[in-house]
């Protein structure tokens, strides 16, 4: 080991316990959002015996929700609120162009490849690629392969809405439908 390395100067840290956080129960922040959607993804065991195709609507499936704790920093609360959701895809079937009302997101593809939208272009999404977005980021996101895609979307807080932001697409529901 070199000599001038972090670890020689200060040491393994997992060696000295009482310097290690606590892990939390539930992110606080977009890196931890970021993570919680990586080990979700991770677990194949826990989504994939969820997923559904269907031919003729995007099929989609809440996996976890966590409320929003008003007015507390209580360790074990999740101060902002989130829902996780996993969406399947098949050939040509998009979300429309949307954007997520007052939410923040994480979206992660599980399996395929999903196409992403925005006024920047367009970009190719394959198996692990995350994309993390804030409030009024406006994109569409299609399955523009041959193959059927599933992708696992984290919203923080929750999604309320989901405005639509163009005449060729599908009017809003009264449900919020993830994308």
């Amino acid at each position: 080991m070199n000599s001038d390395s972090d670890l020689s100067i200060a040491g393994d840290i997992l060696e000295v316990q009482h310097l290690l956080q606590p892990a939390s129960p539930h992110p606080s922040t977009v890196a931890g959002f970021v993570g919680l959607a990586r080990s979700i993804a991770a677990d194949r065991a826990r989504w994939a015996p969820l997923v559904r195709y269907d031919t003729t609507t995007r099929w989609y499936h809440r996996l976890q929700t966590v409320p929003q704790a008003h007015g507390s920093d209580r360790a074990g609360e999740a101060p902002i609120g989130y829902e996780v959701w996993l969406l399947s895809w098949v050939p040509g079937q998009g979300s429309g162009l949307h954007d997520h009302g007052l939410s923040s997101g994480v979206l992660t593809v599980l399996e395929g490849e999903l196409t992403e939208r925005t006024a920047r272009g367009a970009q190719s999404l394959g198996p692990g690629a995350q994309r993390v977005f804030a409030p009024g980021y406006v994109h569409e996101v299609v399955n523009d392969s041959l193959e059927p895609a599933v992708s696992l979307h984290v919203y923080f807080p929750g999604l309320t809405d989901m405005p639509m932001h163009s005449a060729q697409c599908a009017p809003a529901v009264q449900d919020v439908v993830p994308a």
